[in-house]
Order: C-alpha cells, then sequence, then structure tokens
C-alpha cells in the first residue's frame, strides 16, 4: 500500500499537462480547501479532482473489481471513500466552487478531456 500514490500520479500528470497547454494557471493540492483538491483555479473558482477508478469505486471495469481476500474490510473501506467524496464535493458547491472529477479512465481520450475541461470553463 506504500507504493500507492496520492499526488503526482500520471494521470493526474496528464491532466495537468492538458490544462496548462490549454492557458490556464492552476495551483495543485490546496489544502485550506475540503478534500485537498488536485488542480485548484481561484480566477475561476473551480477544482478538478483526479480520481483512480479503483480507490473512488468509478463505475468501469477496474473501479468494479474487488480484492479476492478480505472482500468485508475492502467494501467498507471502499464505502467510507466514497462517502467522503461525495461530502468535500457537497461541501466544496456550498462555498460556491465549481467541482470537476475527472476519472483515471477517461484520461486516456484526450480529446473528451479537453471538452470535459473546457465545460468547466464556460459553465
Amino acid at each position: 500500500m506504500r507504493a500507492v500514490r496520492s499526488t503526482d500520479t500520471k494521470p493526474e500528470m496528464i491532466v495537468r499537462r492538458l490544462v496548462h497547454s490549454m492557458g490556464y494557471r492552476y495551483r495543485l493540492h490546496v489544502k485550506s480547501l475540503p478534500g485537498c483538491p488536485d488542480l485548484v483555479f481561484p480566477k475561476y473558482r473551480a477544482v478538478i479532482f483526479v480520481h483512480g477508478c479503483y480507490w473512488h469505486r468509478h463505475n468501469c471495469r477496474e473501479g468494479r473489481s474487488m480484492p479476492a481476500s478480505n472482500t468485508d474490510y475492502w467494501q467498507v473501506k471502499f464505502a467510507r471513500n466514497r462517502r467522503r467524496d461525495a461530502c468535500v464535493r457537497r461541501n466544496l458547491r456550498r462555498l460556491g466552487w465549481k467541482v470537476l472529477v475527472l476519472w483515471e479512465c477517461q484520461t486516456r481520450n484526450a480529446a473528451t478531456l479537453k471538452e470535459r475541461i473546457q465545460r468547466l470553463f464556460a459553465s
């Protein structure tokens, strides 16, 4: 478990390069905001979370897999992660921030990814 990174992951780096190439400037991992978002755009009051499909339970093949051993522990852990993510998004929206969650599997398609990011700033 020690090898699992929480910052500067490959999907996060893909999003950071794309956002920067689009001309947007951001701050990383602002601890004063709920959930410590991966990318923060103070000028637009917008944040982006880049979630791993497995750990945050996306509805894709990778997100639906479950460890074969100690399943009771993992089910509780994954449920807790999902509840925490929902609470963080709700708190940020209450504070007036726009929130975009990008999933690890979505970072593989650059065109769709760029479109979703542009919609965040257009709204």
